[in-house]
């Protein structure tokens, strides 16, 4: 088979190195791609959201499959585009991205299905939040237990958790006024800010039959201790012992089975990865929001644990037989993701600083460093965005995990390079107790 990966991110350098494995990938195309596909696939100069662009290169070169990455192109219809010009593709179509694409749009499905969710408010102006926070709230210290969110796309930085009635009135003046996540803000949720552990559980499905897939955690905040502002992940491990077999059932039952469901009533029916972002409370887990495509950074410690061939799950979802594979094997050793990022990150930062250390962190013992924002100058690889690389690891234990992950880090060098140290802190206090 001819694939093509589209993206060029951390996720699509994981899926594209998966891919290349499967002894029925002949050649793996990544478009746009990075500094990293460029050694383990074959790059394309297309960008991620040319759809016109993508649909001819999937003509002219005989792609058996194409497999959509982030979430701008499949909120814009390129799996519609593809096939409707006879072309396979593994993802959603336009109608069911928009689980992802608009925020309110899922938080209404998720009310409809009577699937677990925070309680909340949508809102079209600026004027109309800030009324409701103010009638509900009367000191400026008060505190104000919400999360305001942009309706629509803003590359997972579009939430905001509020401590006062300051912070709220601040975060709608962001959102809704100051356009901060440009017209992903010309609607807003106010929601109940949830207490407890968060988790990742993503699922592959072809709109009938679902494989769901061991429990990841993501870790949002910049900083150490899950403290500044919101990232698009700043690390991730799998599995995660705050998600049990018991656990596992129960979001199945009252989560993934049901929004499957709710979508196909809706006629939208979803094909493609499902992603369930968790908050595991007193009251059982309830949805965060739901993606429409596999994590960044959860997709790399997930895929460096999968041993079944990826490209035949993804080829089968296609087609709606995924009810004829045995199921998914394991790599029982967990796996911990660390991104390393640009100095600025997640607001703006300096790119073109030349990276080193590369090979020498490759070579470490069960590290795979997938690149996220790098490009090649003057034949050295330099940084490009804000998360750079994700150096993954497994070990035989979590904390072996963290540990080769780390070790891998220390190799990596450039002007600026940061990474939380605590990513996997949490699995660690859980298997102590």
């Amino acid at each position: 088979m001819n694939v093509l990966v589209v993206g060029g991110g951390g996720r699509e350098h994981a899926l594209a190195w998966k891919i290349k494995q499967s002894p029925r990938a002949q050649k793996v195309f990544v478009a746009p791609g990075n500094a990293g596909t460029a050694r383990d696939a074959t790059n394309v100069d297309i960008a991620a959201d040319d759809i016109p662009g993508l649909v001819a290169f999937a003509k002219e070169n005989a792609i058996d499959l194409t497999i959509v990455g982030p979430e701008i192109p499949l909120v814009a219809g390129l799996v519609d585009a593809l096939e409707a010009e006879g072309l396979r593709a593994f993802g959603p179509s336009k109608a069911a991205a928009e689980l992802e694409g608009s925020k309110v749009f899922c938080k209404n499905l998720l009310r409809t299905a009577d699937i677990p969710t925070a309680n909340y408010q949508t809102f079209r102006t600026a004027d109309e939040a800030g009324r409701y926070i103010k009638d509900r709230y009367t000191e400026p210290n008060d505190p104000v237990p919400v999360v305001i969110k942009a309706d629509g796309l803003a590359a997972g930085k579009g939430v905001i958790v509020c401590e006062t009635r300051t912070d709220a009135l601040e975060a709608i003046d962001r959102i809704a006024n100051q356009r901060e996540f440009g017209e992903a803000g010309a609607e807003l949720i106010i929601e109940e800010k949830l207490i407890g552990q968060e988790a990742s559980v993503l699922a592959i499905t072809d709109g009938e039959t679902i494989i769901t897939l061991p429990a990841a955690q993501d870790h949002k905040p910049a900083f150490d201790g899950d403290t500044g502002p919101n990232t698009g992940g700043m690390g991730a491990y799998c599995p995660t012992p705050i998600v049990d077999e018991e656990m596992m059932a129960k979001i199945e039952a009252d989560v993934l089975v049901p929004v499957v469901h709710a979508m196909k009533r809706s006629r939208r029916p979803f094909k493609g990865v499902l992603y369930a972002g968790l908050m595991l409370t007193a009251a059982g887990p309830k949805v965060l929001e739901f993606n429409a495509r596999f994590g960044d950074p959860e997709c790399q410690p997930l895929l460096m644990r999968l041993k079944t061939d990826l490209l035949e799950v993804l080829d089968a979802a296609a087609d709606g037989k995924l009810r004829e594979l045995d199921g998914l094997e394991w790599d029982e050793r967990p796996s911990i993701c660390v991104v390393m990022a640009s100095e600025g990150y997640p607001g703006s930062y300096e790119k073109g600083h030349a990276i080193s250390g590369l090979d020498a962190a490759d070579q470490v013992e069960g590290v795979k460093v997938f690149h996220a924002g790098t490009s090649m100058s003057e034949g050295k690889v330099v940084n490009s965005g804000g998360r750079v690389l994700g150096v993954t690891a497994m070990g035989s234990s979590i904390s072996d995990a963290k540990l080769q992950a780390y070790k891998g880090v220390k190799q990596i060098r450039w002007q600026g390079a940061w990474c939380r140290k605590d990513i996997s802190d949490k699995a660690r206090l859980v298997e102590t107790k």
